[in-house]
């Protein structure tokens, strides 16, 4: 069972996204428009729903109380708004959803946020993937030494959030061997973070968030 717990602006709102959410599979555990309230739930709570509009509040929260384990499913009418901030926290999964998706869409972005994946709206993963860097950046096609098949596989857990511990555990290697492939990859991609690596894997189509 998901345990869910919602965050949107108004009361009907929150209700609408609990009928949608309440299925066999996943079960709608608390809801407020106040994400400082959650913080006395979160040890038992898989997934955060949360509307745009209060996305900054609930990502205050989760940093300041030093939990952001969690998955977060953003409700936008803003596809690419909720992008900096989701990327800034070191989340289990995550998924951005328009306000108008289907009541099937929604339950798929929570299901893959729950299950650590990263999801996007089809119409905003083609913008990201047809985009051009600004000028100092890598450009498709532009690096010479292609990565291994391991250091794709360790910048796609990295692009899911994963910690190298978790990483060494996922891939059964050590997390010395994982930050040589994270070291070794971002040369690669003349990469300065593990954020930018991601980014330049995303632009040269080796991953897709």
């Amino acid at each position: 069972m998901i345990r869910v717990f919602v965050i949107a602006s108004t009361q009907m709102m929150l209700a609408g996204i609990r009928t949608m959410l309440t299925t066999s599979e996943v079960q709608v555990v608390g809801e407020t428009s106040h994400p400082g309230e959650m913080l006395a739930e979160l040890e038992s709570i898989d997934v955060i729903v949360v509307e745009e509009i209060l996305l900054e509040e609930a990502r205050r929260s989760l940093v300041n109380n030093g939990n952001e384990a969690v998955a977060l499913v953003v409700l936008t009418n803003n596809e690419e708004g909720p992008l900096s901030a989701l990327r800034t926290l070191s989340l289990r999964g995550w998924s951005i959803v328009p306000m108008d998706a289907t009541t099937l869409q929604l339950q798929a972005s929570v299901v893959a946020a729950a299950q650590g994946l990263i999801t996007l709206p089809a119409t905003l993963a083609e913008r990201l993937y047809e985009q051009r860097p600004v000028a100092g950046t890598i450009t498709l096609g532009s690096f010479d030494e292609p990565l291994t098949a391991r250091e794709r596989e360790v910048l796609e857990l990295v692009s899911q959030g994963l910690s190298n511990k978790l990483i060494a555990r996922r891939l059964h290697i050590s997390e010395h061997t994982v930050k040589f492939h994270i070291s070794s990859l971002s040369s690669k991609l003349g990469a300065s973070s593990r954020t930018d690596a991601v980014s330049r894997g995303v632009r040269l189509g080796l991953i897709t968030l």
